[in-house]
């Protein structure tokens, strides 16, 4: 089995270096053009068998092209929903606060958003479920940078500050290989 790891294409927010949680914003001209490359890249891998993304706009365009490219369905599940940032929302990435914030793990971001935990509790039960599900399937995983971070923690180590720095690019796909 594999799992697949891919970021939605750009947004406005992501061009303009804002944070981008809970806002469900489209994909702009250059992600649409994104998605149309993640969706020839996904038909070169050859292999995805099941297609399931977060519901968000951003997430599931890029999702959707690669689907038809495919010809595969795609299966919404929220736990694929990006990190909710609280107050940082549509803020600056450099605002005071925000990056000590995401080394918090136990910390609500921004005050009323999710804790680190939170999040990983909810990406980490998901992959739980897509290894017992589809065991003998290749998966492909449409999300956000906050979750494909939680991800990338399933599948590696990482330290507190390797954590916080680890960066995913718009539409880049990252394959696991489950044993």
């Amino acid at each position: 089995m594999k799992i697949y790891s891919a970021r939605h294409g750009q947004t406005d927010f992501n061009k303009e270096d804002l944070i981008l949680g809970v806002t469900d914003l489209p994909l702009n001209s250059t992600g649409l053009a994104q998605a149309e490359e993640f969706a020839d890249a996904v038909e070169a891998l050859g292999d995805v068998d099941i297609i399931i993304s977060s519901p968000m706009k951003r997430a599931w365009t890029t999702a959707m092209a690669a689907a038809e490219r495919c010809g595969l369905d795609v299966i919404a599940d929220e736990r694929l929903r990006e990190w909710n940032y609280g107050e940082f929302e549509g803020k600056s990435r450099y605002t005071e606060g925000f990056a000590e914030n995401k080394r918090e793990f136990a910390v609500k971001m921004g005050k009323s958003g999710e804790s680190l935990f939170q999040l990983c509790h909810r990406v980490y039960s998901l992959i739980d479920e897509v290894k017992e599900k589809y065991p003998d399937k290749n998966v492909l995983l449409v999300s956000h940078g906050g979750v494909c971070r939680v991800i990338e923690t399933y599948f590696n180590d990482m330290t507190s500050e390797e954590y916080s720095n680890w960066f995913m690019g718009n539409c880049q796909i990252i394959k696991y290989d489950v044993k």
